[in-house]
């Protein structure tokens, strides 16, 4: 295959994805779709057509192909390392006030919709079974990690950490990772009629997430980016994807496990980040800015770094 054509067939993964968050915007813009309706169908993704997506993935999955601890814990160092590195950046060029949602901004990824999608337009099954069982760590470490920063640099009294911690572990994604494993290792008959209704149901997922968040973007907000949003905005689509892939890379990982793993590194910043910098007295413009600048490049930066991935053979 040549550059032109590999490039095509890069294109046809990644602009569906990003068509459909367009779409959303469009909708928005001509009022068929409002706040009201985006809260509701973000909450339906949320707490169960995206739970139900990631269990039928894994019960359907080769574990013995996809289940890869290694994989796992890498991705987890590899993410700790990202954001100790983004939050040393943050301690010397952002204002004090800023940090916490600079390094939220800086290191967070929409994995569960963007990073998903495109695992699964690349990789098919695997691509949904490996990045199904990658959410459990990319929730449980984006929250913890998350929380961390924002407190460190809040004013007010301490989080609750057990609350924190009570909310992690009653994650809707989560519990349907705990719940699909042993679902996978026992495999039980379960009824045909109830993995239709349920492939059903989990098929409203990528298209209606996709979007919300375009339905959410706002070219009024990006006027008042500044410096620091930018700044966040290409460390997380350029500078943190290079260098989590590249370490990735050096650790032993190529082919679709580095590919999979690029897509999460690369996904933009989770619209999550929003609610959480706002619950915890964070700087929600500078977030939301964030959040708008990450998802417009990610159909420029994702794109390019999956050819350039596949044209240098690692992915």
């Amino acid at each position: 295959m040549d550059a032109l054509a590999l490039f095509r067939s890069t294109l046809e993964i990644t602009l569906p994805v990003f068509a459909m968050v367009f779409i959303g915007l469009g909708l928005k813009r001509a009022r068929w779709i409002d706040a009201a309706f985006v809260t509701t169908a973000s909450q339906l993704v949320f707490k169960a057509t995206l739970p139900t997506l990631i269990f039928l993935s894994i019960i359907r999955a080769d574990l013995a192909a996809t289940l890869n601890p290694r994989l796992l814990v890498a991705f987890a160092l590899i993410t700790l390392g990202g954001f100790l590195a983004v939050w040393g950046w943050a301690a010397l060029r952002v204002p004090r006030a800023d940090r916490g949602s600079y390094i939220q901004g800086a290191f967070r990824g929409n994995c569960g919709i963007v990073g998903l999608a495109l695992a699964a337009g690349m990789y098919g099954d695997y691509g949904l079974s490996a990045g199904g069982l990658l959410l459990g760590v990319v929730i449980l470490t984006y929250n913890a990690f998350s929380v961390v920063a924002l407190a460190a640099y809040r004013d007010e009294a301490r989080a609750d950490w057990r609350d924190i911690l009570a909310h992690i572990v009653r994650n809707p994604l989560i519990l349907a990772v705990v719940a699909a494993l042993p679902v996978a290792l026992l495999a039980p008959p379960l009824p045909g009629w109830l993995l239709t209704s349920g492939d059903y149901f989990a098929s409203l997922t990528l298209p209606l997430a996709l979007i919300c968040i375009g339905a959410t973007l706002s070219f009024g907000a990006l006027q008042a980016s500044g410096i620091t949003a930018l700044s966040a905005s290409l460390m997380k689509m350029v500078a943190l994807p290079a260098l989590s892939t590249g370490a990735a890379w050096l650790a032993g990982f190529e082919g679709r496990e580095l590919g999979v793993m690029f897509l999460f590194f690369a996904s933009p910043t989770a619209a999550a980040a929003f609610v959480m910098a706002k619950a915890m007295g964070g700087n929600a413009v500078l977030t939301a800015n964030i959040i708008a600048l990450t998802t417009l490049m990610a159909s420029v930066t994702l794109t390019l770094g999956a050819f350039g991935l596949q044209v240098i053979g690692l992915i």
